[in-house]
């Protein structure tokens, strides 16, 4: 069994990706076809409350403290580390933070807030929202790899410390 507590950041680094990925992959998967197949009105609403309710959410927690996790984790595999598993921990920061973190902050959140500001009734959400569902989607398709790709570094990088 490995001592190095390394071994474990990595593995629930790993893990919390992986968990932040399905959520990502059901929206992409079956969600968002879901509430852009019914009245335009009733999907932008429903993902409105799902966009409010995120704020109190496990998921969220973990998204956002990957964020901290993977810059310390790059930072001490970058200073002190050599080899395949510093390799596999700064590729999973640096793939998490723009293609998860980012991709978020930059392009789902303000179209979230647009969606929000919207009169559910006005002629102009119904427009919005048909533009949302693609847009959003895709930008979900991103972070859903993102984390994927993330977790599957971090787990290598507890792989190659365990067995080091």
């Amino acid at each position: 069994m490995p001592t190095d507590p390394l071994v474990y950041f990595c593995l629930v680094a790993g893990l919390s990706s992986a968990l932040v990925a399905g959520v990502f992959q059901s929206f992409s998967d079956f969600v968002m076809q879901g509430l852009t197949a019914v009245r335009p009105a009733s999907g932008a609403e429903a993902m409105r409350m799902i966009n409010r309710t995120v704020f109190r959410s496990a998921f969220l927690a973990m998204f956002l403290a990957l964020v901290p996790a993977s810059l310390m984790l790059a930072g001490y595999a970058w200073f002190t580390m050599s080899g395949a598993a510093q390799t596999w921990i700064v590729a999973g920061a640096m793939t998490y933070l723009p293609s998860v973190f980012l991709v978020t902050i930059l392009g789902n959140v303000p179209r979230n807030e647009q969606l929000d500001r919207l009169d559910p009734h006005a002629p102009e959400t119904e427009r919005y929202w048909r533009r949302y569902g693609v847009e959003w989607t895709r930008l979900n398709h991103v972070r859903t790899l993102g984390s994927v790709v993330t977790g599957v570094c971090f787990l290598m990088a507890a792989l190659a410390l365990s067995t080091a």
